[in-house]
C-alpha cells in the first residue's frame, strides 16, 4: 500500500465505520494510550480554538453530467477531513437535494460491508506475513498511533497497516471520522434519500490484497518505510489541500508530485486503485441514471482524473459533462452568525393589554389605563390623535401605505448552479 490514492479508500474499508456516528457525538474509533504525543479524537478536537462548524464552503470537485433530459453529478472526494468541513457548500448541497440518490463507492453503515473487512485474517497467513522485522515495525506505528495493543492485530495485514496510515494525519487536523463521504451520508440519511454502493467491500479487500502474499508483504514494507519517513502525512496532507481549493489542474497532475510512482509495484498498485475500478463505477452510475434516477456520485477525487477518469467516461457513453467546480479558489468561511434575542412582546396586564411604556391598573380594562393622559394612537382616528394635548407619538404624520408591486412584477431571480 503506497501514496495517499491508498488513504482515498480508508473512509470506505474501515472495519469500524459503522460503529461511527460522527455528528451524533460518538467517540473515536480506535482505543488511544494516554499520553500527552497522542493527537485528540476527532470530536476533542472541534474544541481547539479556531475549529468550528461553520457555514459551509465549496470544496472538491464536481462535474454536472446530462443525458436523456436528466441531470447527475460526479463529485470527487477525500476519505479524510477537518472538523469545519463537516457542512457541504451551497453548491455541493444543491446539487445533493437535487439527486433521487446518493451513490458511493461502499455504504460504510451497511451490516455486510462491516462484517466482511472486521473478519479475522488467517492465523496462518498473519504469521507468515507479519514475522520478525515487519512485525516489529508494526508494532511501534502502532505505538506512534496511539493504538492500543490487539486492537487491529486480527485483522488482515493490508488492513491492519491500512488503518494506521489512515490515524497519520490527525497531527494535521485530518480525521477519517469527518471524510467527505461519511458527512454526504449522514446529510442523506437526514432527508431520506437513498444511498447505494457502487463496489463491495469483498471487491476492494481484493484490489488492496494483490495477486499474491509476495505483493502484499511488499505494500506493507512501503508503507511502512513512508510512515517511519513522515512522507506519507504530507502526501495526505498536501492532497487535502489541493482537494479544499478545487484544484483540479493540480489533481490531474497527481503523478507529478506525489512521489508515488517511482517503482513497477507502485504503478501496478496505481492501476489497480484506480484504471481497474473506473469502468465498473461508470457502469454502476450510468445504470442508476438510466433507471430514472438523478445520481449524486461521490468517490474519490483521483478517480476523476486522467483518461480512464470518471468524467472522461461518462462522455464516452453519450453523458454532457459540464464542470461546475475544478478551478483552484481562495476559500474562505465566515462563522455562524449567532441568533439575535427575540425582542420582548408586549406585558400583558390583568383585564386587558398594556400600552407600551405605561403601567396597567390593576383590575382595570386597557382603556381606563391612559385615564387621564394621551388615548392610544392605535384607539383613536389620526385626526384626534394630532388634536390631543401631550400625545407626542401621536403627532408624527401617519405612514404613507406601502406601494403594491405593479402586476405582472417578475420575481427575484433564482441563484444558479455555478457553472
Amino acid at each position: 500500500m503506497r501514496g495517499i490514492d491508498i488513504q482515498a479508500l480508508l473512509r470506505d474499508i474501515d472495519f469500524t465505520a459503522p460503529a461511527r456516528q460522527v455528528l451524533a457525538g460518538a467517540c473515536c474509533v480506535f482505543s488511544f494510550a494516554a499520553h500527552a504525543a497522542c493527537p485528540p479524537s476527532a470530536i476533542a478536537s472541534l474544541e481547539k480554538p479556531g475549529v468550528a462548524l461553520r457555514n459551509g464552503v465549496d470544496r472538491g470537485v464536481l462535474w454536472r453530467i446530462e443525458r436523456d433530459g436528466r441531470t447527475s453529478w460526479l463529485y470527487g472526494t477525500i476519505h479524510i477531513g477537518r472538523g469545519d468541513w463537516v457542512r457541504p457548500g451551497p453548491t455541493i448541497q444543491k446539487a445533493l437535494a437535487q439527486s433521487d440518490t446518493l451513490a458511493l463507492e461502499l455504504d460504510s453503515r451497511d451490516e455486510a460491508t462491516a462484517r466482511t473487512m472486521a473478519q479475522p485474517a488467517d492465523p496462518a497467513l498473519l504469521a507468515r506475513v507479519l514475522s520478525g522485522e515487519r512485525a516489529r515495525r508494526l508494532e511501534r506505528q502502532n505505538s506512534e498511533a496511539c493504538v492500543q495493543p490487539g486492537t487491529l492485530s486480527r485483522l488482515q495485514p493490508i488492513l491492519q497497516v491500512t488503518a494506521l496510515a489512515g490515524l497519520v494525519a490527525r497531527a494535521d487536523g485530518l480525521y477519517p471520522e469527518f471524510g467527505v463521504d461519511e458527512t454526504l451520508a449522514v446529510s442523506a440519511r437526514n432527508s431520506n434519500k437513498p444511498i447505494v454502493a457502487l463496489e463491495s467491500a469483498a471487491e476492494q479487500l481484493k484490489v488492496l490484497t494483490g495477486e499474491s502474499e509476495a505483493e502484499e508483504a511488499e505494500q506493507i514494507d512501503a508503507a511502512l518505510d513512508e510512515l517511519e519517513s513522515g512522507k506519507l502525512r504530507g502526501q495526505m496532507k498536501e492532497l487535502a489541500d489541493v482537494w479544499a481549493r478545487s484544484d483540479a489542474g493540480k489533481l490531474a497532475r497527481y503523478a507529478e508530485w506525489c512521489g508515488c510512482l517511482n517503482t513497477p509495484a507502485e504503478q501496478r498498485l496505481m492501476k489497480r486503485l484506480l484504471d481497474d475500478r473506473n469502468p465498473g463505477l461508470a457502469d454502476g452510475i450510468e445504470r442508476l441514471h438510466a433507471g430514472g434516477k438523478g445520481v449524486f456520485a461521490a468517490v474519490g477525487a483521483l478517480h476523476m482524473i486522467g483518461p480512464q477518469g470518471l468524467p472522461t467516461l461518462m462522455a464516452a457513453r453519450g453523458f454532457t459533462v459540464t464542470p461546475v467546480l475544478t478551478d483552484a479558489q481562495a476559500q474562505t468561511a465566515q462563522p455562524m452568525p449567532a441568533l439575535s434575542a427575540p425582542s420582548p412582546g408586549p406585558r400583558a396586564v390583568r383585564g386587558g393589554k398594556a400600552v407600551k411604556g405605561q403601567r396597567g391598573q390593576k383590575g382595570a380594562p386597557a382603556a381606563k389605563a391612559t385615564r387621564g393622559g394621551a388615548k392610544s394612537a392605535k384607539a383613536a382616528p389620526a385626526q384626534k390623535a394630532q388634536k390631543g394635548a401631550g400625545a407626542g407619538a401621536a403627532k408624527a404624520p401617519a405612514k404613507a401605505p406601502a406601494k403594491a408591486a405593479p402586476r405582472g412584477a417578475a420575481p427575484a431571480a433564482k441563484g444558479k448552479v455555478r457553472r
